[in-house]
């Protein structure tokens, strides 16, 4: 078999396996009915990343000036409550650099139905903490999912 012929052959399988993970892919998220959840209704729930490295090697965003974050900023747009957990991670900034930090991951869970209306409340608080904080980004990782309380 030649050398092209081969290339061929595993792209070949490549595109067949990942057009046979599809249809498991979407049914991890929801959008076949006979694959949801039992438990539970329809939710978002959406990370946000925080780091806490300042450009240029300045302090820290602090616990305290997070906290005043998540109260004066997230808590009036999500009053029926988040989740705050401390982390730790690293990304390549805009120079290339490996930029390593500690971050927060703040959690949040509304329903499917409140997606439009929470979306834009979401990236105003992105924006406000670069902002005021001088960061590149906020991660933000949305998933469905299925929420009992």
């Amino acid at each position: 078999m030649t050398k092209r012929r081969v290339r061929l052959t595993v792209a070949a399988l490549a595109a067949a396996f990942i057009g046979l993970g599809a249809p498991v892919a979407s049914a991890a998220f929801g959008d076949d009915p006979a694959s949801a959840p039992r438990v539970g209704e329809a939710y978002v729930e959406t990370s946000l990343f925080f780091g806490t490295a300042r450009p240029g090697g300045g302090q820290p965003v602090t616990d305290d000036e997070f906290r005043a974050f998540v109260d004066g900023s997230v808590t009036p747009q999500f009053p029926a409550g988040l989740t705050v957990q401390d982390g730790y991670g690293q990304y390549r900034d805009v120079n290339g650099m490996i930029e390593r930090e500690r971050s927060y991951e703040l959690t949040l869970f509304y329903l499917v139905a409140e997606y439009a209306a929470n979306d834009p409340k979401i990236e105003r608080i992105r924006a406000e903490y670069n902002a005021r904080f001088g960061q590149e980004s906020v991660a933000r990782v949305d998933d469905r999912t299925a929420v009992d309380f």
